[in-house]
């Protein structure tokens, strides 16, 4: 294959250097990235170590600058007039202001993926210097390596907690993490759910009468019901209606609890550029961890509707960082939108020392929600973790992992290896089919989420 016109052109006469490879067997260490900038003075490119994490905030301390990653459309715009599907680490493609991090002086050669059948270019470090003779060189990445985020004990999160609000707030820590946080108490409709739950003798009744005593609530359990994605037969004219012709019970139950609890905290302002917003987020794993819940082998299932909970509140934490960490939100918004290849865990304890998981679970179980919901969250990024309640956790996981598989911008994904499939009693092929028919009902679910927010 020959390269691209616009990469003969921008190698100039290091072109006779390059070989060509399968991007896949190129050293991960040599691989790098570009990452397109701007901000109210002008575009930069900042090329990088693909794999290291990009800190915006200490780049922009540096150059004075308020940098951001480029809008999707201009970056669109920028392929375009060079021809290209992907931008390839070469500077004088577009001729802006370079910098280079420090981790790439270190190399003896680089790969650098061209986009085009998955290949990518390799060539000696000396030839990418040459490239990179004008580019302003200077430190502005991290080694995800070097972060050590707390997958496995929940014991500790209380201390990495009251860490990262010292760090960033100088708040006094209290005995009670919801005094020290002022954040709301559990929502009056969602502590009247967690009693009706735990109530043997409640019947469909009293749930009807918890969710019309909020209007809001009611008159979304109702569109909710009558949306396309449940095909109801006639029109559904009532919460009762929903309940018993349409939704079920148990559905409505968590269906309300998550509503009651999204709304106990405001929608930020502010949320990362190229991801999917909170609410579609909680529908798409919502109605994963149900598909994959009600797909395992009768006896080791967990329940539907407890898997369901978990999905709609396993994002959670996004609305708790919003309001615990106000100012320092920003800075991971802009993080997650340069560090796109990297889990948000590990961008989140790098800039506050803890996680959305970590803080979120916690104030589930402050509020006493169960287990089963509180322990999901706060190990769904640990495809390892073998403790109590292990597979509603498991079920997320794998849930984000197939959604963001099929195009779904929920973050960074991971393979999932035949043998997480067995563990949980699933047939790869029909579970891969079952989320093909998910993703294309995609205007279904947009609707579903649209919902939520009014």
């Amino acid at each position: 294959m020959e390269l691209p016109v616009a990469v003969q052109q921008a190698l100039g006469e290091s072109a006779s250097g390059v070989s060509l490879r399968d991007a896949s067997q190129a050293p991960g260490s040599e691989l790098l990235r570009m990452v397109l900038l701007s901000d109210g003075e002008g575009n930069i490119q900042a090329i990088c170590r693909k794999g290291d994490l990009i800190d915006l905030d200490r780049l922009n301390k540096q150059l004075g600058r308020d940098l951001r990653l480029m809008k999707p459309r201009e970056q669109l715009r920028v392929r375009e007039r060079a021809g290209l599907s992907v931008m390839p680490a070469l500077p004088s493609l577009t001729g802006w202001p370079t910098v280079v991090d420090h981790r790439v002086d270190e190399l003896t050669s680089v790969a650098i993926e061209l986009g085009e059948q998955n290949l990518a270019m390799v060539m000696p470090a000396d030839d990418f210097r040459s490239l990179t003779a004008k580019a302003n060189h200077v430190v502005f990445t991290v080694d995800p390596r070097s972060i050590e985020v707390n997958l496995n004990d929940h014991g500790k999160d209380r201390d990495q907690f009251n860490t990262a609000i010292k760090k960033f707030t100088g708040l006094r820590i209290q005995q009670r993490l919801e005094d020290t946080l002022e954040l709301p108490p559990l929502p009056e409709t969602a502590q009247r759910i967690i009693h009706l739950r735990v109530n043997p003798n409640a019947v469909m009744g009293d749930l009807v009468d918890i969710v019309e005593s909020d209007p809001s609530l009611a008159a979304q359990v109702v569109s909710w019901a009558s949306s396309s994605f449940y095909a109801a037969a006639g029109q559904v004219r009532s919460v009762h209606d929903a309940v018993s012709r349409v939704l079920g019970f148990d559905l409505v139950m968590n269906l309300a609890m998550g509503l009651s609890l999204g709304r106990a905290l405001k929608q930020p302002q502010d949320h990362p550029e190229g991801y999917v917003d909170y609410w579609q987020q909680a529908i798409w794993q919502a109605q994963s961890a149900g598909i994959l819940a009600s797909m395992m082998p009768r006896g080791e299932r967990p329940l539907f509707g407890l898997a369901y909970l978990a999905g709609l509140l396993h994002n959670f934490g996004h609305l708790v960082l919003a309001q615990v960490f106000p100012p320092h939100f920003k800075l991971v918004c802009r993080s997650l939108e340069v560090n796109p290849e990297i889990d948000s865990s590990v961008t989140e304890h790098y800039l506050l020392g803890i996680t959305r998981e970590q803080i979120a679970s916690q104030l589930m179980e402050n509020w006493g929600m169960p287990d089963e919901v509180t322990l999901s969250i706060r190990y769904q990024k640990n495809p390892r973790y073998d403790g109590p309640f292990c597979v509603y956790a498991k079920l997320l996981w794998l849930g984000r992992q197939l959604l963001t598989e099929r195009g779904v911008a929920l973050g960074a994904g991971q393979e999932v290896p035949q043998s997480f499939y067995d563990e949980l009693g699933l047939d790869r092929e029909k579970v891969e089919e079952q989320f093909d028919q998910l993703v294309e009902s995609k205007d279904s679910i947009m609707a579903m989420a649209g919902m939520m927010n009014q």
